[in-house]
């Protein structure tokens, strides 16, 4: 359905990349809802878990930049790209939500928060603006996945596995914070008289054409 809404019949190659990720991403919800049902514990089900979040974390540095050298960077894949990690955060969420407290949801949940945002925007337009790309907002973003699969790793004490993950959303907290200060900056009118000064000081001296400027 995305293929047909954007006009295309194929996948481009960033986007097998992403679909590679999205595979290994099915694959950590199929053993997070395993532990879940009482299949496997914790410990026997973390090495193949940690594996594929590894796999799909890594991959996430390399499909931007295919697209990037291929040149077929495209809204499309973009947007499959940021709905694959947030899939994978939320299901890394609720791996070390019995470990750390229900509150890492939070983290996982960030995502859909947003698009909830998003659905307010029908009461407050400013909402569906957007905002600069920052490198930082993307780097706050990748820490949540090495975070929370450091968590579900086991190779760290749980208190320091809390801690990282607590600092992930926290960053995240203030990323969606500015965002959101952001486009409501944006969407503010112009200020008229504040806009007309510089351009009253920019006019050429009566009697003078602006071409005879030097």
């Amino acid at each position: 359905m995305g293929l047909a809404r954007a006009s295309r019949r194929r996948l481009l190659p960033a986007d097998r990349v992403t679909l590679t990720r999205a595979v290994a991403t099915c694959g950590v919800a199929a053993l997070v809802g395993g532990q879940l049902l009482g299949a496997s514990s914790g410990r026997e089900g973390s090495s193949p878990l940690v594996a594929l979040a590894s796999v799909a974390l890594l991959l996430d540095a390399v499909d931007g930049r295919v697209a990037r050298r291929t040149g077929t960077v495209h809204p499309l894949g973009a947007r499959f790209d940021m709905e694959t990690d947030a899939f994978l955060i939320l299901v890394l969420a609720v791996d070390v939500a019995p470990d750390l407290g229900w509150w890492v949801l939070g983290v996982g949940g960030a995502r859909y928060l947003l698009l909830l945002v998003v659905l307010a925007g029908r009461w407050a337009p400013w909402l569906r603006g957007q905002v600069p790309a920052r490198r930082w907002r993307k780097v706050v973003a990748a820490y949540q996945g090495v975070a929370l699969t450091m968590a579900a790793a086991h190779i760290l004490p749980t208190y320091i596995g809390g801690v990282l993950v607590a600092l992930g959303l926290a960053l995240l907290a203030v990323s969606f914070g500015t965002e959101v200060r952001t486009l409501r900056a944006l969407s503010a009118p112009a200020d008229p008289d504040r806009d007309a000064a510089p351009a009253c000081r920019d006019l050429p001296p009566a009697g003078l054409e602006a071409g005879a400027l030097p």
